[in-house]
């Protein structure tokens, strides 16, 4: 879960300043007229999951990608209009002066490459950090700095690694600013599915030129951004997904819901005692003193929940015209469904249901736990859940057939003397049973506005 946080995946690494005036001069290069349509090519390569699908509209790329991909550009593109590419253009076009201690690391960096770098060490003379590439073994020392104080062996980190000036052995080299830090889990992961991008490109190509990891990770770069950004993608998914709903108290949030109209209820009483997986709720739920029938029945079903041995995970509540279920999630509602369309067939007669939880903005603290994520929901919450469900579900329900009402609409019953009072009954049936009253004390929709809608005064 914790790469749908974006408070854990990133490092800023201090740069040496005559890089940082370097890339600056890159940056200044690449967003001249004539680059303009070329920087706006290579970045929506880099970027191009966040584009796709409607990603971009779940969320953003880190800094620390932005920076990344701006690398690629500086150093990874070649333009698609047949220029130079930056730094070639730097190096070989003389329009202005460049310091030779800027020119030294020209080099370095048009042979650097994105790169997943494992953290080993720390060695005890020379102070420098030791990494080691997943990619090929090769080793890199880097000088320590304040970045380092909250790496731990074993985490890699997805960055570009650009060698000292005069070091030909590649062995010192600096981080390139950005850093994205992933566990050797994940960073395995990534390094897997780019390999098999990579295997697919040999195979498209007949031919095995990408087998040397420098030269798959130069032209290919973006790849691996790609693939981390879609592992993103599937971790804020499942977050979401895994995300468990409670109530005070721990018990399972019951937001999953679905509503049936029926004109059996003896039956349909009998039958309910014999629901399996079911039980029958001793200590129902109380509703208003004022409500004009307490025929309500409840049949819970019990299963073990987080760190609850038994929960109610599914209610069954029948009224005298209603079937209401409750559950925990869409998966279980789906099954008890199932149960009351095998016991009931055409008794039941289905009016609508909701598997959406009220909406809730996640803080970066709480995706970055381990392990499923709980939220609490308040009463607020819940009503408003319950009043948008029912707000569109009533409305409707003046103009579609009630089995109550001999399968006449409402409204066309409300039209004689007789048939609004039977209307009249009935809606008041259904206020003393709103959901709301048994679970946040008050009812969640305004049945004034159905009788309204009816006709009735």
């Amino acid at each position: 879960m914790k790469l749908a946080s974006e408070a854990t995946a990133g490092l800023r690494v201090p740069l040496h300043s005559t890089l940082e005036a370097l890339l600056a001069r890159l940056e200044s290069l690449s967003l001249e007229p004539r680059m303009a349509a070329e920087r706006q090519v290579a970045l929506g390569l880099a970027f191009q999951p966040y584009l796709e699908g409607g990603a971009g509209a779940l969320f953003s790329p880190l800094p620390e990608e932005t920076a990344l991909a701006n690398l690629l550009l500086y150093a990874d593109y070649y333009p698609q209009d047949g220029q130079l590419s930056l730094i070639e253009q730097l190096r070989d076009v003389i329009t202005e002066h460049i310091p030779q201690e800027e020119r030294e690391w020209l080099d370095p960096l048009k042979h650097s490459y994105l790169d997943l770098v494992e953290f080993l060490s720390v060695g005890e003379q020379d102070r420098r950090l030791a990494f080691r590439s997943l990619g090929d073994g090769r080793a890199y020392r880097v000088s320590d700095g304040p970045f380092s104080k909250g790496l731990q062996r074993g985490q890699v980190l997805l960055t570009r690694l650009i060698r000292e000036p005069g070091d030909v052995e590649w062995e010192r080299a600096m981080i390139a600013g950005a850093a994205i830090v992933l566990s050797k889990e994940d960073a395995e992961d990534l390094l897997n599915a780019s390999l098999d991008y990579r295997r697919q490109l040999e195979i498209s190509a007949g031919s095995f030129e990408l087998g040397d990891w420098p030269e798959f990770a130069k032209r290919y770069g973006h790849v691996l951004l790609w693939t981390f950004a879609r592992m993103r993608l599937a971790a804020l998914l499942d977050a979401v997904a895994s995300i468990r709903y409670a109530v005070d108290g721990g018990q399972p949030y019951l937001y999953v819901l679905a509503l049936y109209d029926h004109s059996e209820y003896g039956y349909m009483a009998e039958m309910l005692a014999g629901l399996e997986g079911f039980e029958h709720e001793a200590a129902a739920p109380f509703y208003a003193e004022a409500s004009t029938s307490n025929n309500a029945q409840f049949f819970i079903q019990r299963q073990a929940w987080g760190a609850l041995d038994s929960a109610v995970v599914a209610r069954v509540i029948l009224t005298a015209t209603q079937l209401w279920v409750e559950c925990d999630s869409r998966d279980r509602l789906d099954a008890v469904k199932h149960k009351l369309a095998a016991m009931f067939g055409f008794s039941l007669h289905f009016r609508s249901e909701t598997s959406t939880p009220p909406p809730r903005k996640l803080k970066e603290s709480e995706l970055a736990v381990e392990g499923p994520l709980t939220l609490v929901m308040s009463a607020e919450e819940d009503r408003a859940l319950l009043n948008g469900f029912l707000e569109t579900l009533y409305l409707e329900w003046a103009e579609r057939a009630c089995p109550s009402l001999g399968g006449h609409m409402p409204r066309h019953v409300a039209v004689s003397s007789a048939g609004r009072e039977r209307v009249a009954a009935l809606i008041a049936e259904m206020e003393c049973h709103d959901p709301g009253i048994r679970r946040v004390g008050k009812a969640s929709f305004d049945y004034n506005k159905l009788r309204a809608h009816v006709g009735l005064d």
